[in-house]
């Protein structure tokens, strides 16, 4: 009953954290399409931070539970090496994003508009490649 309760949290966790990887990436996207409009670009860089320190909480609080999920229940297996790869490519774009989020703070060129919405759909592959590999566990 234990592991469902751990699983539970660390599926909610990673929901909430997921929320954040998608919505930065629109954030930049309308910095990036309201230059010149300071009470704008204001309130969308307050918001900004204020998400990317949330999911920072979230991904933290599942990496948690993923861990006591890996070492108390014992999962193992080539596909969870796979899930990890992919979920640290999401990690990595997060990161991303919250570097042009804090440069854009200072006044620093964001990508194009149209080059930030292709961006924007990068992790939702890695999240279709997770969750397949998660539920079929195919290696």
């Amino acid at each position: 009953m234990l592991y469902l309760w751990v699983k539970t949290f660390h599926l909610v966790f990673v929901v909430a954290w997921m929320a954040t990887v998608f919505y930065l990436p629109r954030i930049l996207i309308n910095l990036a399409e309201t230059r010149g409009e300071p009470a704008v670009q204001a309130r969308l860089l307050l918001m900004g931070k204020r998400l990317y320190g949330f999911g920072h909480s979230m991904f933290g609080i599942a990496l948690i539970l993923g861990l006591v999920l890996w070492l108390y229940f014992g999962m193992t297996g080539g596909w969870l090496h796979a899930k990890l790869t992919l979920v640290a490519l999401t990690l990595a774009h997060f990161i991303v994003t919250g570097r042009w989020l804090k440069g854009a703070a200072k006044g620093g060129a964001l990508p194009s508009p149209k080059a930030l919405r292709w961006f924007n759909e990068i992790p939702v592959l890695f999240l279709v490649g997770i969750v397949f590999l998660v539920l079929a566990k195919p290696f």
